[in-house]
């Protein structure tokens, strides 16, 4: 899964949102690292839409425009569940690994003669 699709599936996670609702919580979720665009995000909503992860929750409009609100179904949240568990199996091993290097985690303080 993509760390976008990851996001996406995550801020729908709470509550329904409409796609600059998504973008908003994507971007705070992700400390500002993931900024997505609007092709990149309707395309994703799509997708996860005909892979039965998502569903639209209602429409509405706004200012004239319409206005789609996206939630997380069932199969959505347990293939959330899943890849967030296969992540932090990753992360452990990356945490394991990382603290068996010489002088520490990260190595500082270590004194090349």
């Amino acid at each position: 899964m993509h760390e976008s699709t990851f996001l996406i599936l995550t801020a729908l996670a709470a509550q329904p949102l409409h796609g600059y609702g998504v973008v908003q919580t994507v971007e705070e979720l992700s400390a500002g690292d993931v900024k997505l665009r609007p092709g990149t995000l309707y395309g994703a909503l799509d997708r996860l839409v005909e892979q039965h992860l998502i569903e639209v929750d209602r429409e509405e409009v706004v200012d004239g425009r319409l206005r789609r609100y996206y939630r997380l179904n069932e199969a959505g949240a347990a293939a959330l569940q899943t890849q967030a568990e296969r992540l932090r199996r990753h992360a452990t091993a990356a945490d394991t690994q990382l603290s068996k290097r010489p002088g520490g985690a990260l190595g500082f303080g270590t004194v090349i003669a």
